[in-house]
């Protein structure tokens, strides 16, 4: 998948203005099972806070997962004695499920949720929010890894934390440092190009979600907590550590597979309305020329490298010929993935043999070079045939992206790369599926509008646009004909630049 070729579907993020009366600027919400002694405290704990401290208009939604005590009662008497709390119950459990449903239907720019044991000092609140607000980031993260934060919790949760990041860090190539803190925002739009690619339910929701902003591009802001832990924790840590491993294992998948559409979740460069009047610039230049110097710099240095090793054993020509046909094809599989963005395994082996033409254009170019030397100097030191290799190197590197660039991964506007096409149309590719309920309380006080229902697809392949229905609404998890069901719809992998007529994009 071409990320580099879609100007992005998210408009360039600007500071939220302080709204109209009555409109919240931020939904907090409290995903909740079965939790009728702590979910009072904390909603007065949390109201009052906000009261104090945080200077827009405020909502505290509650999300009953599926409570068999009287949690459904609690969360019914506070809606009725604090106006700025709302509920509302789904009919089936999952953390992410309760999220999502919620997240898509509020009308409030800012979304966030905390776990209802306040584990996190409310004091980072504020800050957690405020980047969102200002337009500096997408989403914001509560870290309790940060070393900064000051964290009070058994050995034994600080292990599996740990462990579980540093398997995010090392197979998804995660950069942020706590993926399941109970304690997160983002921003409306993006959450609503986000989350119909978030298939997970449960505490996986998380995880999933972050990764796939941080893929596309999106900024992540990292905020350090103070943190206690809650000794009468319901998590079921074995159950829910295998959870997760199988959601690493999914979305493994679906990335290296290149079946994520997640063109339509990019901003544009710069983040500035200004960037976009810029002239006769190619789309991608910067991040490309980025890319390609990092990725050149750790070439050069395994090239030389493989030099020293190879000129062992072997004449000054053969160790150049060797080390360079070894590092090339690194260096065209680093650059096809990370400075282009090309997914997936189509086109690769005709991606190597251009790059190995490409190859032989520094062959000559470094071969020359040594010989020149050898003919100014009979026996020339081993410093200065590194020294006149790294000269020609940095001609061939010049000459190597303007290569790169137009010939072997040229930017091919509206088209989409074959790897792209075999991997979205794959029926081994992972289908994204996402909620279309309606709260069971948006009728009652109007917090919510209807929630987007999706008519049935013109064909296979292309993207269907989401439509609203104004006239019927359902409890969450509740059909048309009143049997109730898993509340999700599948969302069918398309080519990224694939339209509708309809889309008003």
């Amino acid at each position: 998948m071409r990320t580099d070729s879609s100007p992005g579907t998210l408009p360039a993020r600007e500071h939220l203005p302080a709204g109209d009366a009555g409109t919240p600027v931020l939904d907090v919400v409290i995903p909740v099972y079965n939790e009728e002694k702590d979910l009072q405290p904390c909603v007065l704990r949390l109201h009052e806070h906000l009261k104090r401290t945080f200077p827009y208009a405020f909502r505290i939604t509650i999300a009953d997962n599926a409570s068999i005590d009287t949690t459904p009662q609690v969360a019914a008497r506070l809606e009725s004695e604090i106006p700025e709390v709302k509920s509302f119950r789904l009919e089936q459990k999952g953390r992410g499920r309760a999220l999502r449903t919620v997240w898509s239907a509020s009308d409030a720019p800012i979304l966030a949720y905390m776990d209802v044991d306040l584990s996190t000092d409310l004091n980072a609140l504020l800050p957690l929010v405020a980047p969102l607000i200002s337009g500096h980031s997408d989403l914001a993260i509560g870290s309790r890894l940060a070393r900064s934060s000051r964290v009070v919790r058994g050995a034994k949760r600080e292990f599996i934390s740990r462990t579980y990041n540093l398997i995010l860090r090392g197979s998804l190539q995660a950069r942020f440092s706590d993926a399941q803190c109970g304690f997160k925002a983002i921003r409306r739009d993006v959450a609503q190009a986000l989350l119909p690619l978030v298939e997970d339910t449960g505490w996986f929701f998380d995880t999933e979600m972050l990764v796939l902003a941080e893929r596309a591009g999106l900024r992540i802001h990292e905020v350090p907590v103070d943190w206690v832990d809650d000794p009468n924790s319901t998590v079921h840590i074995v159950k829910t550590a295998t959870e997760d491993l199988k959601g690493v294992w999914r979305v493994g998948k679906a990335l290296a597979s290149g079946s994520l559409p997640l063109d339509r979740v990019t901003r544009p460069f710069g983040d500035d309305p200004r960037d976009r009047d810029i002239k006769d610039v190619p789309k991608g230049l910067a991040r490309q020329l980025v890319g390609f110097c990092v990725v050149g710099g750790l070439s050069t240095l395994f090239y030389l490298v493989l030099y020293s090793a190879f000129r062992q054993f072997s004449g000054s020509q053969i160790a150049n010929a060797l080390a360079l046909l070894v590092s090339a094809v690194a260096n065209t599989a680093a650059n096809r993935r990370l400075t282009f963005g090309v997914r997936g395994r189509g086109g690769a082996v005709r991606h190597q043999a251009q790059g190995l033409v490409v190859f032989a254009i520094g062959l000559a170019l470094t071969s020359g070079s040594l010989a020149a030397l050898n003919a100014a100097s009979s026996n020339p030191a081993h410093s200065t045939e590194l020294a006149v290799l790294v000269a020609a190197n940095l001609a061939a590197t010049v000459l190597r992206f303007l290569l790169f660039r137009a010939w072997v991964f040229p930017d091919r506007g509206d088209s989409t790369d074959e790897s792209t096409v075999v991997a979205l149309n794959s029926p081994s590719s992972p289908t994204y599926s996402t909620a279309a309920t309606t709260p069971r309380h948006a009728q009652h006080h109007g917090a919510y509008g209807p929630l987007p229902t999706r008519q049935p697809q013109p064909q296979q392949g292309t993207y269907d646009t989401t439509t609203y229905d104004t006239t019927t609404q359902f409890r969450a998890g509740e059909a048309a004909d009143g049997t109730w069901r898993d509340a999700t719809m599948q969302l069918q992998p398309v080519r990224p630049h694939d339209t509708d007529p309809r889309d008003p994009r």
